[in-house]
């Protein structure tokens, strides 16, 4: 059979992707992660023992949206990047907008807090866990997106991954907030972006032999 004749073949035999179908499967995996990081997280760690209160205060808001609004624009530039052929630039400075609004508060409360209350800002009770808890809640979040994407076509494989990594990254890091009682905006943009950013570094990683198509 020649080439021609092979395509034509196997063109027949296509059937149409109905629309948002991608979207919809991209959501489900994160969703489905994000139950199972929960699952994890409350056996694991527990709820905040004054969670109802804290949501009532403004800190608590500032660190639920930061992590909040990095794992939307991460996960629009995942689906973005899960096409093939596709770039997601857009997405991608989207992206920083979060991460400077948490550095801008960072240096808010820096600028208004005595010299000796700076590396207890910076370091709160927590600075070691803090991350690779994040880390380890934002896994099954990634793997439920790696298997989705893998019923995609994504081209750029390591960016997709890393776009990936960050929106998994941010969703457990929101999973966490539930649990972690610092409120301090420095801690948050160190410790809560490392975490983040170390999850985005593991998606690079495994994108190529796990995407590879």
């Amino acid at each position: 059979m020649q080439t021609d004749e092979l395509i034509r073949s196997l063109a027949a035999e296509a059937k149409p992707v109905r629309r948002g179908a991608m979207a919809l499967r991209l959501v489900a995996a994160l969703v489905a992660g994000i139950l199972v990081s929960f699952a994890v997280m409350i056996p694991w760690l527990g709820l905040r023992p004054d969670l109802q209160e804290a949501a009532g205060t403004s800190p608590y808001w500032a660190k639920f949206g930061y992590t909040l609004a990095l794992a939307v624009v991460a996960f629009w530039a995942t689906e973005r990047l899960a096409r093939p052929g596709e770039r997601a630039r857009k997405q991608g400075l989207a992206m920083l907008v979060p991460f400077a609004a948490i550095a801008v508060l960072a240096a808010i409360q820096l600028w208004g807090a005595p010299p000796v209350e700076h590396i207890p800002l910076w370091m709160g009770q927590s600075w070691g866990l803090c991350p690779w808890r994040i880390v380890v809640l934002s896994l099954p979040i990634l793997g439920a997106m790696i298997w989705a994407m893998r019923g995609m076509a994504p081209t750029r494989l390591t960016v997709a991954g890393l776009a990936a990594g960050l929106a998994a990254g941010a969703a457990g890091a929101w999973v966490y907030a539930f649990h972690c009682d610092a409120v301090a905006m420095p801690f948050l943009a160190l410790w809560y972006t490392l975490g983040i950013v170390v999850t985005g570094a593991v998606g690079a990683l495994i994108a190529r032999p796990l995407l590879r198509w």
